[in-house]
């Protein structure tokens, strides 16, 4: 597995060579100019002795340093690596990064983890060298600069959907960190950039960057099978669906990112109107469905070791986890999925949205209804769930589920603790091993989950017991859930 260089020299290599497999991982603040970079900017490279590194935005802000306007960090794919952190660290740093302390208190976000908030805090300062706070700030200030740059909203309305509780502590600490009130870093970005305001980028049209090599085809091929009818469609360039966070309704489509110039290693987000309050949250969780995080060159590397993998992995290069954009959609669709083909999950999918969902007028052809939400299933009776075809014991085990989650249970989503979201899981009568592990891969965004009693993986690897398959599979942490990606890849292939 690649690592990221304990000394300045290799560091400053990266720099030179513009190395994209450090995106997101490595930064570079420049003492001369007061910015951070990411090591793939076109700037003018600055000497070395100007150069101090970090691996995280949030720590080099904490520097001094402020954001570049060229290579714009705050589009960076992010840091993955699961043994860079302590197991709690990663977690909250994911929860974080995708604005959980915009909604909760750091007490609160300590007891999912069942810890306390200043074990947390101490954790966190001990890896990374930022507080919960100081974190969360950052996420939400590149998150601000992000919308100043690629959207027409206000300035107001960007304090609030980047998570400021009110406009003058938005202002405020915008200022302070990044010397220039947010309207001259728009108006400064789009004199650099050559815009103007009647032709910047369409307004529901953002990018998010990723890592090289993207298998988005296998990707997509791998959703199109589970496109819940109504809800999703798949086409052979890109995803749309229906969405609701919130009072917030509306769809997106997901395609490749066409860049200007050079090569864009990046997707290109489009919203509808009634999301444009919502984008911060779809951001995150559209960034969760194409697995933008991953460190793909240094999980493939790994997986490599093992001949078999190393095979499909040459065959498939850049494959990803698809990840949840529902933690609960992602639950309920494990479970309608057991003792059934992924065919007949999908028809019961889409006969369950029909029946429950949310109907939606301003949508594309094909896309009539939001996905129904923990409350409305909660609130349905067992015979009202079971009536779309399903056993009854079935039929409870999605009515319970959706009480737990509906009532703040259970947490479904990237970051959350997999041990503890597994038991409470598995607490529920009719969820096992297989569901738990195959919610924690892709609503948890867990790269170690494996569901190892799947049959696709035993026919697979040709094995039938259980232990084999579990020594087999050790050999491949903490990329277990890419490896079963293969698998499942490599039968689909087969057949």
């Amino acid at each position: 597995m690649s690592a990221i260089p304990d000394d300045d020299l290799a560091l400053y290599e990266i720099l030179r060579n513009h190395d994209v497999r450090f995106d997101g991982q490595v930064y570079v603040g420049v003492s001369s100019t007061g910015i951070y970079c990411r090591p793939v900017c076109r700037a003018r490279r600055p000497k070395r002795e100007n150069c101090t590194f970090f691996t995280h935005a949030a720590v080099a802000e904490k520097a001094g340093f402020r954001p570049c306007l060229l290579c714009l960090p705050e589009l960076a794919p992010g840091n993955t690596k699961v043994d860079a952190l302590s197991r709690l660290a990663h977690l909250a740093v994911r929860r974080i990064e995708d604005g959980a302390l915009n909604d909760m208190s750091v007490a609160a976000l300590a007891a999912e983890f069942g810890v306390s908030d200043r074990h947390l805090r101490r954790a966190m300062n001990n890896e990374l060298g930022v507080t919960p706070i100081e974190l969360a700030q950052t996420q939400r200030l590149l998150q601000a600069k992000q919308l100043l740059t690629e959207s027409d909203l206000s300035v107001t309305e960007i304090a609030f959907a980047a998570g400021f509780e009110s406009l003058r502590r938005f202002n405020a600490l915008f200022k302070s960190r990044y010397r220039m009130a947010p309207s001259a870093l728009r108006r400064d970005y789009r004199q650099a950039s050559g815009a103007h305001q009647q032709d910047t980028i369409r307004l529901t049209q953002y990018r998010i960057d990723y890592r090289p090599p993207f298998y988005f085809d296998g990707l997509l091929g791998f959703l199109s099978g589970r496109a819940i009818p109504g809800v999703e469609r798949v086409t052979a360039s890109g995803y749309q669906r229906t969405v609701r966070i919130g009072e917030h309704a509306g769809w997106l489509s997901v395609q490749r990112h066409e860049g200007h110039g050079r090569k864009c290693h990046a997707l290109s987000l489009q919203i509808s109107d009634g999301l444009r309050p919502a984008i911060i949250p779809v951001l995150a969780r559209i960034k969760a469905v194409f697995d933008t995080r991953a460190d793909i060159v240094a999980i493939e590397q790994a997986l490599s070791r093992d001949p078999m993998l190393e095979a499909m992995v040459s065959a498939r290069g850049g494959l990803r986890v698809p990840g949840a954009f529902d933690g609960f959609e992602l639950l309920v669709r494990a479970i309608l999925g057991q003792q059934v083909s992924v065919k007949g999950a999908t028809t019961l999918s889409g006969r369950l949205a029909g029946q429950f969902g949310e109907k939606i007028d301003d949508a594309p052809d094909d896309l009539s209804v939001i996905t129904p939400s923990a409350e409305r299933l909660a609130g349905a009776s067992v015979a009202q769930i079971a009536a779309i075809g399903l056993p009854r014991k079935r039929a409870e085990t999605i009515h319970l589920a959706a009480k737990a989650v509906s009532a703040g249970d259970v947490t479904l989503s990237p970051g959350a603790d997999p041990e503890r979201v597994s038991e409470q899981l598995q607490s529920i009568p009719g969820i096992g091993e297989w569901t738990s592990a195959y919610v924690a891969m892709r609503a948890l965004a867990w790269p170690d989950a494996i569901p190892l009693g799947d049959l696709g993986i035993r026919k697979a690897l040709g094995l039938n017991k259980a232990k084999a398959i579990a020594n087999r599979a050790e050999a491949w942490a903490p990329w277990r859930a890419y490896a079963a990606m293969h698998l499942w890849a490599s039968l689909a292939q087969a057949g």
